[in-house]
């Protein structure tokens, strides 16, 4: 299996898809609404009415909905790591350690603010791997920074990562002031266009558009099967960051970059679980899932011992199936 998704073949996309499908089976067996609370950003909470009123409700929906977002946050990761040549061969392996990788937890497979929020950090992803040999980045530096300001109106807490999105133009360009400034600004939109929507409207409760930003301990259920289910993600993770450092000698120095920023990104990620009050279990912990899927896709690469990932993939699929057909996953 791990040798036919190493072939640059495009019928692997239709692989991915129906693997994609029986790892997420219970996603529309066991389907359900997503819940709002009082920690919910409004774009969020408004997009749930909407769809709630346009399927009146129907869960079926949701299942869809979040499938079709898994698949597509796959496949730019895939996308994303082999135009940038961050690993030694094009492959399709990314898009399937994304899919196994979300599959470990089921909160990674809810419809959720963190989800949606997945799509823009890869799209954020995407535009600063692209800054390093622009000359004019004027225009991505402030669709980078729209695109923070946005996942801010999805999901609060990720405003944190506009401290990675300084972070990350350290690494990738040189100290501009004034493409900073256009970042900021791009940050700003959103909120600029809301306050105006509240002010034509003749409502003053600023106050809508943030939601609770405390930082507390994550109330995360833990059980044997959530620790096997953390192994499995953070054993390939460290294979993968170890074999990415042996290699990274042999790399060119913007994709040595991108991989800073990757790691850079967990360490940012890693801090936005305590920063909600909600009980999401593992839920905002799926900042993670991008950069360890990337990790996992370069052990299944790098590796000279063909029985190791072999031995990661179907252990990892064993145990998904039985976490989700016959353990407490769903």
């Amino acid at each position: 299996m791990i040798g036919l998704f190493k072939q640059k073949t495009p019928t692997n996309i239709l692989f991915v898809f129906i693997l994609g499908i029986l790892l997420k089976l219970p996603l529309f067996k066991h389907s359900t609404l997503p819940a709002t609370d009082e920690y919910t950003s409004i774009l969020y909470e408004a997009l749930v009415s909407f769809l709630n009123s346009f399927g009146q409700k129907s869960a079926t929906i949701y299942a869809v909905l979040t499938y079709l977002l898994l698949f597509s946050q796959a496949m730019l990761l895939n996308k994303l790591i082999n135009d940038h040549r961050m690993t030694q061969r094009v492959t399709y392996l990314p898009a399937v350690s994304y899919l196994l990788v979300t599959s470990l937890f089921p909160e990674w497979s809810f419809f959720s603010a963190p989800l949606i929020v997945n799509s823009l950090v890869l799209f954020i992803f995407i535009e600063l791997f692209k800054l390093y040999n622009l000359s004019n980045a004027k225009t991505s530096i402030y669709n980078i920074g729209l695109a923070t300001g946005l996942s801010a109106f999805i999901f609060f807490p990720s405003i944190i990562l506009f401290g990675w999105l300084l972070v990350g133009l350290l690494v990738i360009r040189t100290f501009r002031a004034n493409e900073w400034l256009i970042c900021f600004l791009g940050v700003l939109t959103p909120f600029y266009f809301y306050f105006a929507w509240l002010l034509y409207v003749g409502t003053k409760n600023w106050t809508q558009a943030f939601t609770s930003f405390h930082v507390v301990i994550p109330d995360s259920p833990i059980s044997l099967w959530s620790a096997i289910s953390a192994f499995l993600v953070v054993f390939p993770f460290l294979i993968g960051g170890y074999l990415v450092q042996v290699n990274l000698r042999k790399m060119l120095i913007q994709v040595r970059k991108n991989w800073s920023l990757v790691f850079i990104y967990i360490l940012f990620a890693m801090l936005i679980p305590f920063l909600n009050s909600g009980n999401t279990g593992f839920q905002n912990s799926m900042f993670l899932t991008v950069p360890f899927a990337a990790f996992h896709a370069s052990a299944y690469i790098y590796t000279k011992k063909r029985w190791l990932p072999f031995l990661i993939f179907w252990t990892t699929v064993s145990f998904v199936l039985i976490y989700q057909f016959k353990g407490p996953g769903w």
